[in-house]
């Protein structure tokens, strides 16, 4: 093995992101307090570069300018060089991301800033090619000697845009919500729907789970047959689609086209997670075994490249292989003739191994344009043989493409990513009532608890090689509850209820900003940044502080807590009238309205075959419901006094009142 040539000082990090830039010629170091030290001791600008280790453009920017001795003579003798992994670090993403948006009014990565000694932001963006690096980074250096005061200047009044965007301030009307807010807020957000793809009206098009789980909820209480026919439309095309790996399993990122065929072939554990839970509810809610196919499809993929034997899970798989992105996705019709033989022809009209799925240099996308039903109606086959044919061709594609070079995998575990994918076997074992989904889901759970909680109940964010690390943020601790109170309602297992109350205790007395009802993004523990941001608007992933909100909601009902009710109440009411100007970026806050407008309830079940009839429940669409539950006498204040003798009795419950206990489960629906 060739001996590196340079070594600079992440070489001792654990984050792959930062080892694969351990060798650059450029002296990189990690943020810490030493580094900022340095930095002001020499009078030397910051840059602060962030990436990710799954990042197409992170790596053509390394190889073209991080790797160059030219370009690191010019950043090392001028500046004191960061590199940032975004998901180890996301409040540093945060401040630099919203520096370089009020800059640029975009925003993206690879992301550079230039700030000074201090850390405060002045000059930033994404890709830059060699050239138009060294000439940007050397302008800024000679700005910066020749008119230190307009610089120091402009820093002050960015910092100031930085802590003032995204803060919420305490709402002092009365909450009121109404189905008039939902729809106010659902208008203009539908003008960007694609009726014809699915999914928004623009290229790129990412997933955004928490879109269509609203939307999906809200269809289904409204009785909106257009709006569930959008989000069925979005939901089979993405599965369809080239964003969906068709022989392995599991979701890319995003696509780059309108027509979800062309991905960007980075896989994220965070994705995969959210539309497990989403297919998952969506199978409850229309039955399409597509769905079902899905969900399983992907935690196959998942169990099989993303999990450790600790019941950890790995952060994502790159998008390149051999140093091309996508080549280990691709097919050449050479290879396809070849592996299929006579089904050749066959496979290509399902794949469409033409025009459609042809993507550049002889290489093609395996996409389809219609469903088995009705690809098999036109081709005059019988639907199962087909599909069991379908399963032969996956499975020899899969065993062949595994000879291939594999893409580098991100093996660090976050807590908040970990927790969604805990939430999605558990989601999909309710969906489907698969026991190994149920263990799994446990088994990571107890991966967090054993080491990624603290004796405090405080959160670590990473865990790497045994090794936790770096203080949790909201994100950790929002969807760790949330999987918890989930698991809660799958096992009737007071501990998770016990856990989930812990970490919100924990996060009220570290996070929380008595003046405007609010979280913060990060600990009062943390050592400060430029500012400490509140993360508002759901994303790729719903916002902490949205999820936090839900958390306080469900929390509030089970454990009968009105003071986590009024703070959820608290924090919907200040973020409501926000909510119509962006739609997509509310949507987990919108799901939590919905609790408040459409009548919601708690469904008790209390007996020795509680468990299994809840389970039962859980396979009708019933998404304005909350589970609780017990084989035996409780102290929950819901469940006190409820146990009949020999019998597994049903109580439906709105607020803090419940209806004559039955036995019988339609009885219930019929009621919800």
């Amino acid at each position: 093995m060739k001996e590196a040539q340079h070594t600079n000082a992440l070489v001792n990090e654990t984050s792959p992101y930062l080892l694969q830039h351990a060798n650059n010629p450029v002296d990189w170091y990690p943020w810490n307090e030493e580094t900022l030290a340095k930095a002001q001791k020499e009078g030397k600008l910051l840059i602060i570069s962030i990436g990710y280790s799954a990042c197409h453009w992170c790596h053509v920017m390394g190889h073209e300018s991080f790797e160059d001795e030219q370009v690191a003579q010019v950043m090392n003798e001028r500046f004191i060089n960061i590199k940032v992994d975004r998901e180890e670090r996301p409040d540093i993403d945060q401040v630099y991301m919203n520096a370089v948006q009020l800059m640029q009014q975009r925003g993206g990565w690879p992301l550079n800033c230039i700030a000074l000694p201090d850390g405060s932001p002045v000059w930033g963006g994404t890709y830059f090619p060699k050239k138009q690096w060294i000439e940007q980074i050397n302008q800024v250096a000679n700005f910066y000697e020749q008119r230190p005061q307009d610089m120091l200047d402009y820093a002050q009044k960015l910092a100031k845009g930085i802590q003032q965007s995204e803060l919420v301030s305490y709402n002092k009307e009365k909450p009121n919500f109404s189905w008039q807010d939902l729809e106010n807020t659902l208008e203009p957000w539908s003008k960007q729907f694609d009726y014809k793809e699915g999914g928004p009206k623009r290229a790129p098009k990412f997933p955004i789970p928490n879109n269509y789980l609203f939307l999906m909820r809200y269809a289904h209480l409204k009785q909106d047959n257009k709006l569930s026919e959008y989000v069925q439309l979005t939901l089979d095309k993405m599965a369809w689609g080239g964003i969906y790996d068709q022989v392995g399993g599991g979701f890319a990122r995003y696509s780059t086209d309108k027509l979800w065929k062309l991905p960007h072939f980075e896989k994220m554990l965070y994705d995969n997670a959210q539309l497990v839970s989403l297919y998952s509810e969506a199978y409850t809610c229309y039955g399409k075994e597509m769905y079902k196919d899905i969900v399983e499809q992907t935690l196959a993929f998942v169990e099989r490249e993303l999990t450790h034997d600790n019941g950890a899970f790995y952060s994502a798989l790159d998008a390149d292989s051999e140093g091309l992105e996508g080549k280990f996705y691709v097919w050449k019709k050479e290879e396809l003739k070849s592996l299929l033989g006579q089904d050749y022809p066959l496979f290509t009209k399902y794949y469409n191994i033409n025009h459609k799925g042809f993507w550049e240099e002889g290489n093609y996308i395996l996409v389809k344009d219609q469903s088995d039903a009705d690809f098999c109606k036109k081709e005059n086959l019988e639907l199962d043989v087909f599909q069991q044919k379908v399963k032969h061709w996956q499975s020899k594609l899969l065993e062949e493409r595994e000879q291939r070079t594999r893409p580098a995998l991100d093996d660090k575990s976050l807590t908040s990513w970990n927790a969604l994918m805990c939430q999605a076997y558990n989601d999909a074992y309710l969906a489907f009532g698969n026991k190994y989904y149920l263990h799994t889901a446990i088994k990571n759970a107890r991966f967090i608890i054993d080491k990624q909680c603290q004796s405090d109940h405080s959160l670590w964010h990473s865990y790497k090689d045994g090794q936790s690390s770096i203080n949790g943020f909201l994100e950790d601790y929002a969807l760790t509850i949330s999987a918890f109170i989930r698991l809660y309602e799958a096992t009737f297992d007071e501990k998770w209820l016990n856990k989930a109350k812990d970490l919100t205790d924990y996060c009220h007395a570290h996070f929380y900003d008595s003046q405007s009802g609010m979280f913060f993004f990060t600990s009062d523990l943390d050592a400060p940044l430029v500012a400490r941001k509140m993360e508002i608007n759901d994303n790729v992933m719903p916002a902490s502080s949205s999820v936090m909100a839900n958390n306080l909601f469900a929390l509030g009902q089970l454990l009968d807590n009105s003071d986590y009710l009024n703070i959820a109440q608290l924090q919907l009411n200040n973020i409501k009238n926000d909510m119509p100007s962006y739609g997509s970026g509310y949507s987990n806050w919108a799901i939590l309205m919905l609790n408040y407008i459409a009548p919601f309830y708690e469904v008790a079940i209390v007996g020795t075959q509680a468990i299994q009839k809840a389970l039962d429940f859980k396979q009708h669409y019933a998404p304005n419901t909350l589970l609780l539950g017990s084989t035996t006498d409780s102290p929950l204040p819901l469940l006190q006094n409820k146990m009949l003798e020999g019998q597994t009795t049903f109580y439906l419950c709105q607020n803090k009142s419940c209806q004559l206990p039955t036995t019988e489960l339609p009885a219930v629906l019929d009621l919800i």
